[in-house]
């Protein structure tokens, strides 16, 4: 029995999981995300062309793929027609290849409202929301009264709707917030009529029987470990569980079917609106970083803070998620440093710990080993072998600290530029 392999971002987002995926996925034939929902920004580079994916799985391109939303996303109608749209224009016939779950939960054009109105209201406490509706939709969906795509074939869904709306609306009474849905209303319930081309599946059956059929699956995951709603730097986290254990909740499979776990993340760290980041840069060389590493959001272009890697956070998120396999992306964004720094631990009132702490805030000092730079291009080497000495024991420190292998470099933004152990 085959069982499912998990990709998912060991930071706080934004580590290539997109051109991860597209690279790994000749090897699946299905590809399932298993939670977030349009606030996901993946990138994937290929044959000179660059695209980002935000609700559907990064196999869509790949020939013969079975791409999943599954049951623990969240979907906006708009932004998923539109998805969909910009990928047919390229030749891909998405509706072969693109199932959806009847459980996963609408993004209503109110939970936007919601959320833009919340945010505002937080003023110098608000975390960096990407003002998707993403928080708004996961309170109704616990709160218990979210709508779900399978409400969309009930004779019943305009009341359901509707019933939802209103709730929503009282609810922004609240707010002193102007604000008008007309609109992005049209265009959600045109891309409710495009979301009915579509099949919509039991998905927990549907994976399941994949499984059993011994079908290689892949489950995506979208932001990273470190905003997981339970485990990340809360409150400046997302909505979900990005964790390992949220694919079992997030498609309905059962924990002893978890196999390999990819996890991703940068030779440094970023990370995008409020909240902790140890070792973040205030300086030219975090600047550097942001240029050289085009970093600025998928999903928002809004330009994300960089800083060192942070090894107690990195060993944290492997703990957490059972990671077996680690892959390593953008290291040739610091080919040109003298030197490279790696925080080993961190000092707090005077005490130096090697945990990552229950409230991280300014006072947390980060301690720094030194590696020497390497140096030189890396972008062409296709040989771990062929890779300077500097760079491999970078790599070997990472993989001695955490205990797993580092089986993937990834040396620059298309899916060629890839070096495989």
């Amino acid at each position: 029995m085959k069982k499912v392999d998990v990709v998912l971002g060991l930071q706080w987002g934004d580590e290539g999981k997109g051109k991860v995926v597209d690279v790994l996925t000749p090897e699946y034939k299905v590809i399932a995300r298993f939670q977030g929902g349009p606030n996901a920004g993946h990138s994937i580079h290929f044959a000179g062309k660059s695209f980002v994916l935000h609700t559907i799985p990064s196999g869509i391109f790949r020939k013969g793929s079975v791409n999943v939303i599954g049951n623990g996303v969240v979907i906006d109608p708009v932004i998923l027609a539109d998805e969909i749209a910009k990928i047919e224009a390229m030749g891909v016939n998405v509706a072969d290849k693109l199932l959806i779950s009847k459980k996963a939960h609408l993004i209503l054009p109110t939970h936007r409202i919601i959320d833009a109105a919340s945010e505002a209201a937080k003023g110098k406490t608000k975390i960096g929301s990407t003002l998707k509706g993403i928080g708004p939709t996961y309170m109704d969906k616990t709160g218990r009264n979210g709508l779900r795509v399978g409400d969309i074939v009930s004779p019943q869904f305009m009341e359901r709707y509707e019933r939802l709306k209103n709730k929503h609306i009282a609810l922004l009474k609240q707010y002193d917030y102007k604000y008008d849905i007309a609109e992005y209303e049209k265009e959600w319930f045109a891309g409710i009529d495009v979301m009915r081309r579509f099949e919509f599946i039991e998905s927990e059956y549907v994976v399941n029987r994949f499984v059993d059929d011994g079908d290689a699956i892949l489950a995506e995951g979208a932001q990273g470990s470190m905003l997981d709603i339970d485990f990340g730097t809360y409150p400046f986290v997302t909505s979900s569980n990005t964790m390992c254990a949220g694919v079992c909740t997030g498609l309905g499979v059962a924990p002893s079917r978890i196999g390999d776990v990819f996890g991703i993340f940068k030779a440094y760290c970023t990370r995008v609106g409020s909240g902790p980041f140890p070792t973040e840069l205030f300086d030219a060389t975090g600047e550097t970083l942001r240029q050289v590493g085009h970093e600025f959001g998928a999903t928002t272009g809004r330009p994300r803070r960089c800083g060192w890697l942070d090894m107690v956070a990195l060993k944290y998120a492997v703990m957490m998620n059972g990671v077996t396999g680690l892959i390593m992306m953008k290291a040739d964004v610091m080919n040109d440093f003298d030197t490279i720094k790696v925080a080993t631990a961190y000092e707090l009132d005077g005490k130096q710990i090697d945990y990552f702490p229950y409230e991280a805030g300014d006072d947390l000092k980060p301690v720094y080993r030194e590696f020497k730079g390497w140096k030189c291009d890396i972008c062409k080497v296709r040989n771990y072998d062929d890779f300077p000495q500097e760079f491999r024991d970078y790599v070997e420190y990472i993989e001695k600290e955490t205990g797993v292998p580092v089986k993937i470099i990834s040396v620059g933004p298309d899916r060629d530029e890839t070096v495989v152990r």
